[in-house]
């Protein structure tokens, strides 16, 4: 009873242990990793062996392939040897006859045999006749005294790999001083073939197949056949160098020794070893090799294990899919349940969310409102204050032409008035056709009088901002120059007007004529101290008569480059202080704007020019030109 009541809380916190999500997910992560491990080591392995079996087969392949390429000319030397004509050259070296016919026979063999060259020498390594004319290998001499029955050597103007069958040639036997029997060696046939067409095709291999590597080296180690170019004449092992210095003196190759490829020096055949070439870019690669004893080669196939490893690691993945799999169904099974309790107290929490979240959308809701209607007092307090702003400008411009309109009227004023005195003495002496003269006069003077002023109302008027129609472009040009007349007549501005009559476009008068007042009022002073002064209005038809490009040029001095980028800014003036606000450009650009056009400003060889286009309501066929 004791055992069992101390057993029971043990029991039970290792059933919440159980039940806790952390113990599943480190099940899962547990299994995952088992999975991930198990799996790549399994795969890798695999991989490995079928790819030694599969590059000893192939090694197999490539050596049949080699003896059979080296044996093909195999008996050619000693068939060569029984030859008649061989045979008297033996027994006449020096005669020229017996040289030229076994060098004639030599080279028809040659030919039909399919080698590269065939020629005899004596025992010192002297040619005596040959298919061509050659240089005799340096490694002859060593061969000849060696006893070899072939060697291979490096071509030296093309770097191929050469191999040599021979064959001796020797007398009858004698008797040396010691006593026993030997028979002299007085020369040797010697067939030459070269490897570089197998060497080609191994090369094309390799080119197409990535994965493998095939090498054959000498009894020194040096690579003389490779199906990588850039691996030729390389080591397998490792040469200091001092080795490397006795390789390159020994003449056996054409160029210098390449690097260390640290292969070992023993390889298994079935069994291939893993290894790392000491090269930029090198992979692992699984190293094979297989002794050709009777040509003292080692033939090495280096397999690629990139797709090894790429396999390993797929399965390494599925394994560890398939652990996490397991983990993930124990968690949905526990989670599950778990989710089945919470799910009607997560129904009562939703519904108090729900019911906060109304409250806090109907607080935000009354925020909002309360925002937008502070955003719609101050739009149109900023509308307001535009709208000032451009009637204070208008007033300025009125302000800076009070002067120059007081003399204006002022003129017609005393001219009436002494017309009027003139008058009454015309009708005291009785001359009527006098009196009506001077009365016409009158009449014409109040006329003048009153369109300036009609003029200045309208101008001084504030504009309705909203309401565009189609108006007379000439008439609003007309309307801004009777404003500036007394300005331009006192400067003797010669204005040219090119302005369609008939032409009307999308605006509104009184905004429209501000812009030129500001416009031309601009080209006026600008032009105070120019002896030349010329005031140009042209209109340009743009967009296939659907829009008209207004363009104000003067011959004043301009503006400089620095200032040309800053005319379009508030309270930016090049006139003298308490001249000009800097707000006329500003707030014509705005107007423009307002009507679908872009005020822009640009410089001329003489003067400024500013232009503006607007839609066109009516289009007249021929412009109006007029000077004043």
């Amino acid at each position: 009873m004791v055992v069992t009541a101390s057993l029971r809380p043990r029991a039970l916190r290792l059933l919440r242990l159980l039940s806790r999500p952390g113990f599943h997910l480190f099940l899962t992560g547990l299994l995952m990793v088992l999975g991930f491990v198990l799996a790549h080591r399994i795969s890798e392995r695999s991989g490995r062996e079928q790819l030694s079996a599969l590059s000893t087969e192939r090694l197999e392949l490539y050596a049949s392939n080699l003896a059979a390429e080296l044996g093909r000319h195999a008996s050619l030397p000693s068939l060569l040897a029984i030859a008649p004509t061989l045979q008297a050259l033996m027994q006449a070296p020096e005669d020229a006859n017996a040289r030229r016919a076994a060098s004639q026979m030599l080279a028809r063999v040659n030919v039909r045999a399919g080698t590269h060259q065939i020629f005899v020498a004596d025992a010192r390594g002297q040619v005596l006749s040959a298919s061509e004319a050659l240089t005799p290998p340096s490694r002859l001499t060593e061969a000849l005294a060696q006893g070899r029955t072939h060697f291979f050597a490096a071509d030296p103007t093309t770097g191929s790999t050469d191999f040599y069958l021979l064959h001796p040639l020797r007398g009858a036997s004698q008797v040396s001083s010691a006593g026993a029997g030997e028979i002299p060696l007085r020369g040797v046939i010697v067939v030459r073939f070269n490897l570089a067409p197998l060497e080609a095709t191994w090369i094309d291999l390799g080119l197409r197949s990535q994965n493998e590597r095939i090498l054959i080296a000498d009894d020194q180690d040096v690579v003389i056949m490779s199906s990588v170019q850039a691996w030729k004449y390389a080591v397998l092992g490792h040469a200091d160098p001092s080795r490397r210095q006795a390789l390159q003196a020994s003449a056996r190759y054409p160029q210098a020794i390449g690097p260390n490829l640290d292969l070992p020096a023993s390889l298994e055949v079935h069994q291939g070893q893993q290894v790392s070439l000491p090269l930029p870019g090198a992979k692992p690669m699984l190293a094979q090799q297989r002794q050709i004893v009777p040509l003292g080669l080692r033939l090495v196939a280096l397999s690629d294990l990139t797709e090894v490893r790429q396999r390993a690691q797929l399965a390494a993945w599925g394994g560890a899919a398939f652990g996490a799999s397991i983990g993930l169904l124990v968690l949905y099974l526990s989670s599950r349940r778990r989710a089945l309790r919470q799910l009607t107290k997560a129904q009562t929490e939703l519904q108090q969310a729900h019911a906060l979240l109304e409250q806090l959308v109907d607080s935000r809701t009354a925020e909002l409102r309360q925002t937008n209607d502070a955003l719609k007092t101050q739009i149109a307090q900023r509308l307001q204050t535009e709208g000032e702003l451009l009637q204070a400008s208008k007033l300025a411009v009125l302000g800076q032409m009070s002067a120059g309109l007081s003399h204006e009227v002022n003129q017609p004023l005393t001219a009436l008035r002494a017309l009027a005195r003139n008058s009454i003495r015309l009708l005291e002496a009785g001359r009527q056709d006098a009196v009506a003269t001077n009365l016409q006069l009158m009449d014409d003077m109040v006329e003048r009088m009153s369109q300036i002023t009609r003029q200045l109302k309208s101008f001084a008027r504030k504009a309705d901002e909203q309401v565009t129609g189609a108006v007379s472009l000439l008439d609003c040009v007309r309307n801004a120059l009777l404003l500036l007349e007394h300005r331009s007549r006192a400067l003797d501005v010669q204005a040219e007007i090119e302005v369609p009559a008939g032409l009307r476009v999308r605006a509104e008068a009184n905004r429209l004529e501000q812009v030129l007042v500001n416009l031309f009022g601009n080209a006026i002073d600008a032009m105070q101290n120019e002896a030349e002064r010329q005031l140009r209005v042209q209109v340009i038809a743009q967009d296939g008569g659907r829009r008209a490009l207004m363009r104000v040029q003067d011959s004043g001095a301009g503006v400089g480059e620095a200032d040309l980028q800053r005319l379009f800014e508030p309270f930016f003036t090049t006139k003298p202080a308490g001249e000009g606000l800097g707000l006329g450009l500003v707030i014509s650009a705005k107007i423009v704007h307002e009507f679908g056009g872009t005020l822009r400003a640009q410089r001329l060889e003489h003067g400024m020019s500013f232009e503006f286009d607007l839609a066109v309501e009516t289009w007249a066929a021929v412009p109006e030109t007029k000077d004043v």
